[in-house]
């Protein structure tokens, strides 16, 4: 594992660089979506916080702005999903055009929870997204649960993003 640089977040690197491997977890989500759009369309379209709510089926809010950049390490959205309550996700890592991280950080039966969406350019000038989310929780099935409906809703959802 890359040692964490210190950005006052933790688990956040100061540029958004690459800071750890995914964390071990019982549950995981694996998704990959190609689209026509080239990396930074994707990435951008990914990174902005506002974009998100058809892809996850979800009321979303921009709770804050990232450290040196408004989509960048330390920007926050709340997430709200029909009736139950809003949890938080933090981005972690940044990487323009190619790699976002983040992790739920307020309000979540869940534990450990983080997501990687990792773009590679494809031989047509597209994108592939490798999306995979990890997480676990105390109450029992509920992880299982929670994953099932990730995988129809984002999957779903992705093609809604761009092109």
């Amino acid at each position: 594992m890359t040692e964490h640089l210190r950005t006052g977040i933790p688990g956040c690197s100061p540029a958004g660089a690459l800071v750890s491997e995914p964390m071990a977890t019982p549950q995981r989500v694996h998704i990959t979506h190609e689209y026509k759009s080239d990396p930074q369309t994707v990435f951008d379209k990914l990174a902005e916080h506002e974009n998100l709510g058809p892809v996850f089926g979800a009321k979303i809010t921009r709770v804050r702005d990232g450290a040196t950049a408004r989509n960048g390490v330390g920007s926050a959205r709340r997430i709200k999903i029909g009736p139950l309550p809003a949890f938080e996700e933090t981005t972690t890592t940044a990487q323009p055009n190619t790699l976002i991280e983040y992790k739920i950080t307020k309000g979540t039966p869940l534990s450990g929870h983080w997501g990687r969406q990792e773009l590679t350019p494809t031989a047509g000038g597209g994108t592939r997204l490798n999306y995979t989310i990890g997480f676990d929780s105390a109450i029992p099935g509920l992880a299982a649960l929670v994953g099932k409906v990730l995988s129809s809703a984002i999957s779903k959802g992705l093609p809604k993003l761009t092109d």
